[in-house]
């Protein structure tokens, strides 16, 4: 009996052993043998530790800086771009349409905002200094009932820029004069810029 307690308790030990040294038993089955030997040297990065990269936040109308810059004008219709800029410290994702109401010091202007598919809907990631802009197009021709006679609405100053998927405003200068149609105003959705 002793001989049986004394064999067992060796095969216990070297299981033991063998299991510490990374031998696969079915209680570690999914252990694997050590790949370095101790006089290797192990290296202080960390191995991939499963968790993941923090999400790009969208970007909030507080990290963003906007304008609007003319790009072309004929014929009674006027074109521009609203341009955006990310004025963070980190990058942050813009995806969709902007919202933009014409002002003035009296307040809101009529304004028609029309979204336009070319270019439609894509995610953007801005880095810090990243720019994305939205096509704007407007006509300066009076229409319907509007006065030929000096402007065909009211003259606005600014606009109220809303990004996609925020509520709060940028407020961005308006330069070009009255918008005809009743302040319609045709917009595509953010790209690179």
């Amino acid at each position: 009996m002793t001989r049986r307690l004394i064999a067992c308790g060796l095969v216990l030990t070297a299981l033991s052993v063998a299991t510490a040294c990374g031998t696969r038993t079915s209680d570690n089955g999914a252990q694997t043998l050590p790949t370095s030997t101790p006089s290797s040297t192990a290296s202080s990065a960390p191995s991939d530790s499963g968790v993941a990269a923090p999400a790009v936040k969208r970007c909030a109308s507080s990290a963003l800086k906007g304008q609007v810059d003319p790009t072309d004008a004929g014929a009674g219709n006027r074109y521009g771009q609203f341009v955006v800029t990310n004025s963070g410290t980190m990058p942050c994702t813009l995806n969709g349409y902007s919202g933009f109401q014409l002002e003035n010091a009296s307040g809101a202007v009529p304004t028609k905002l029309e979204r336009k598919a070319d270019p439609g809907p894509a995610a953007l990631t801005l880095a810090p200094g990243g720019r994305a802009a939205a096509n704007l197009h407007w006509g300066v021709v009076p229409s319907g009932n509007e006065p030929v006679e000096g402007p065909c609405q009211p003259e606005p100053s600014k606009a109220a820029a809303i990004p996609p998927d925020e509520t709060v405003p940028l407020t961005v200068p308006w330069t070009f004069g009255p918008v005809c149609s009743g302040g319609r105003i045709e917009i595509s959705a953010f790209y690179a810029a």
